[in-house]
């Protein structure tokens, strides 16, 4: 039983490896050419993204119905290796289960066949079993120090991969990804923020959970549609979600603030040189730092109280359209003073807006 574990766990991780999510063909453009005005153009692919669709910055093309980008199985889990990849969060912590009994029963037998019950104390002596001498296996105290030690490995993944299997069956039971998962709450940020009255509806969410369910697990293994267009729930159209996504980009343009470095930064996880609280709050992120030189400009668009996120201003023409974003210290910057012509708008016009 335990090989048939390992086989079916090492099968789903390297199928969710090497089948990959599935890219957006590169140059690829909608059949009907008005709809590009609802869609997102990358400029490293040189295509328009498809619906469902983000550029990761790692594999560096558009992924097809990207969830997240994996370090385990060092590719994205997507359209085409989704159902995949979950199987393997599910079988990893169902092995770990069987192995877990195993150690547990077999620490307790090896255990209970060597203690002497005295009087007065409770004596072990793992030199040599008592009570049954033929063991198939020496077990000496190094092999139950191993033993113990296996167990809490298989706890401790059982435990972790367990809980992102939870995650991922919640997403796909609602038909959504990670990355969709938070557009929606932003969505309904927006709204709440500019008080629009307009409802937000996910538009690729069937109703039903086994209807969502069938459109990642199949028989075949191949999950449903080609990855570019898809069912959508009535009152929706295809391009809903990427016209959500498009306010939402005009959005954060509005709420930027430009900033000015007045310190180096090299671009470090953890830097020891900008203070101690710099250092023990880094952003807990697979997203990348940007390099800072004195006087650079940045457009921020979130931060924390010791870090920013943002966007360096580069000179279009010089950089090829290569965009730098990422996170850097908020102690390596000072908010530019605007003139007339550049002021950022207030709260009253923003909402105007």
């Amino acid at each position: 039983v335990l090989l048939n574990w390992t086989v079916m766990i090492l099968y789903n991780y390297f199928s969710a490896m090497f089948v990959g999510p599935g890219y957006v063909p590169l140059g690829w453009t909608p059949e009907n050419s008005q709809d590009c005005m609802y869609l997102q153009y990358c400029k490293v692919c040189q295509s328009y993204k498809a619906p469902r669709s983000h550029h990761c910055r790692k594999c560096n093309r558009c992924v097809m119905k990207m969830d997240h980008h994996c370090p385990w199985i060092n590719n994205c889990c997507g359209y085409q290796n989704h159902a995949s990849f979950t199987l393997f969060l599910f079988l990893a912590p169902l092995g770990c289960i069987h192995a877990s009994f195993i150690f547990i029963m077999t620490m307790y037998t090896q255990l209970y066949n060597r203690i002497s019950f005295g009087w007065s104390s409770v004596k072990i002596d793992m030199s040599a079993a008592k009570r049954d001498p033929r063991t198939i296996i020496p077990f000496g105290l190094s092999a139950f120090a191993a033993s113990l030690f296996a167990l809490g490995l298989a706890l401790g993944t059982t435990i972790a991969v367990g809980m992102l299997f939870i995650i991922q069956m919640k997403v796909i039971l609602t038909n959504k990804t990670s990355i969709e998962s938070w557009i929606e709450e932003k969505a309904k940020d927006r709204i709440q923020y500019y008080q629009t009255g307009e409802t937000f509806i996910f538009p690729y969410d069937t109703g039903s959970k086994w209807k969502n369910f069938k459109q990642v697990f199949t028989w075949s293994g191949i999950p449903e549609g080609d990855g570019l267009d898809w069912p959508v729930r009535d009152g929706c159209h295809q391009y809903s979600l990427t016209i959500e996504q498009l306010k939402q980009k005009a959005d954060k343009r509005i709420r930027s603030v430009r900033y000015r470095a007045i310190e180096d930064y090299s671009g470090v996880c953890c830097p020891v040189t900008k203070g101690v609280k710099t250092f023990f709050t880094t952003p807990c992120t697979e997203e990348p730092r940007i390099a800072l030189s004195k006087g650079d400009l940045i457009l921020a668009t979130r931060g924390l109280k010791h870090w920013m996120y943002g966007e360096k201003i580069l000179d279009s023409a010089a950089d090829g359209g290569i965009r730098e974003r990422g996170w850097f210290p908020r102690k390596c910057v000072e908010k530019c003073q605007y003139d007339s012509e550049t002021d950022q708008p207030v709260d009253g016009e923003k909402k105007n807006r």
